[in-house]
């Protein structure tokens, strides 16, 4: 083989190689990763600082009667409640990819308004009452978006891909609730009309009037709704 085929062929497993590492998320390198919030008492970084291990306790990895209670769904206006438990409320979580989440739902129309986990996946069982649930593909390849959407009782089990739009309403006359898991120690939430209409600074009132097709002064209302 010339020496002309030899870089070709190593600069082809170079680009495999590098294309298979960057397909493919990086392990764990150690046990765990207790999240810490002082620099100064950590050992090991993962993203994040951590405790030393050999300091680690069992309540880094314990968080009790999180779930005990209903969440208040007369606490806004959408009468749904999330009470979420990430790395940020239990320490030990840090590193793992998951979280787990509680949804209360008020009987006729409890709503977790449209929204997106940017960096997770979602399955989500209901534990009582009746959801209906559904998400939004992204641009497709004719550029339409759409729409996969179930009924779900007692026991049924729906998923949300990553990054989707996606959203759950009780459609029952009883509270409703289900548990959400999801695939980050930080799923990250964006809610549509929250970020849309209620960004600090505000959006340009044009850039939404002709992004949504709306008049001038309905864009100024949600505005202000949302604020």
């Amino acid at each position: 083989m010339s020496p002309m085929n030899n870089n070709l062929v190593f600069i082809g497993l170079v680009a495999l190689i590098s294309y298979v590492a960057y397909a493919t998320d990086p392990n764990q390198l150690q046990d765990f990763c207790v999240g810490i919030n002082d620099p100064n008492a950590a050992v090991f970084v993962n993203g994040f600082f951590c405790k030393n291990p050999m300091q680690a306790k069992p309540e880094d990895f314990f968080l009790g009667g999180v779930f005990t209670n209903p969440g208040d769904t007369n606490a806004n206006r959408l009468r749904a409640n999330v009470t979420l438990v990430s790395a940020v409320q239990l320490p030990g979580l840090n590193t793992l990819g998951i979280s787990l989440a509680r949804i209360d739902f008020a009987p006729y129309g409890g709503l977790n308004a449209p929204h997106t986990h940017p960096r997770a996946s979602e399955i989500l069982t209901v534990i009582e009452g009746t959801l209906y649930v559904g998400f939004v593909t992204s641009n497709q390849a004719d550029g339409g978006n759409q729409f996969f959407a179930k009924v779900l009782n007692k026991g049924d089990v729906f998923v949300f891909p990553q990054g989707l739009i996606h959203f759950q309403i009780n459609i029952g006359k009883y509270p409703a609730i289900a548990f959400a898991g999801l695939s980050s120690q930080n799923p990250g939430t964006v809610t549509i009309a929250n970020a849309v209409f209620g960004a600090d600074p505000p959006i340009s009132v044009d850039v939404l009037s002709k992004a949504f097709q709306l008049d001038a002064n309905i864009v100024k209302h949600l505005q202000a709704l949302f604020a």
